[in-house]
């Protein structure tokens, strides 16, 4: 896969300094088929995964829900931690995927069935911004 970098270096090489196709395939080490494909077209970005497939743990995602949700009821030190998740899956059902997977899936379905609680409070001084908004007049405003 071509870098951005990659990218413009091919453009530029061919447009501005006008050097051949096999001379820029011979300095960048791709193919000329690959070197046309960055001439024909621009580069069109990356684009963003619009959702996590869990393809392993696709059988077990009723079952971590319904743990998440009872989880509501239960007091803060007695709920679901992702590594609980992942430990009672090997244990009772034989789960063959990997924690990384599982941790990933019980942040985003905390989050989304409201499990997680965690709200911040940033607390505010006026005073202090006061002081931060100086001119560099000679004379401080307070």
């Amino acid at each position: 896969m071509l870098t951005v970098d990659q990218y413009s270096y091919i453009r530029t090489a061919h447009r501005v300094y006008g050097k051949a196709i096999k001379q820029i395939a011979r300095e960048t080490g791709h193919s000329k088929n690959t070197v046309k494909k960055v001439l024909r077209g621009e580069y069109s970005g990356y684009k963003p995964r619009i959702g996590q497939a869990y393809p392993v743990l696709a059988p077990y995602i009723r079952t971590i829900d319904r743990w998440l949700k009872d989880d509501k009821d239960r007091p803060k030190k007695q709920r679901h931690t992702a590594v609980r998740v992942f430990n009672r899956l090997k244990q009772e059902h034989a789960f063959q995927g990997s924690e990384t997977t599982v941790r990933r899936y019980v942040r985003e379905a905390k989050l989304r069935l409201g499990v997680s609680g965690r709200e911040v409070f940033i607390p505010s001084d006026p005073q202090t911004g006061v002081e931060a908004e100086w001119t560099g007049e000679t004379a401080l405003p307070f």
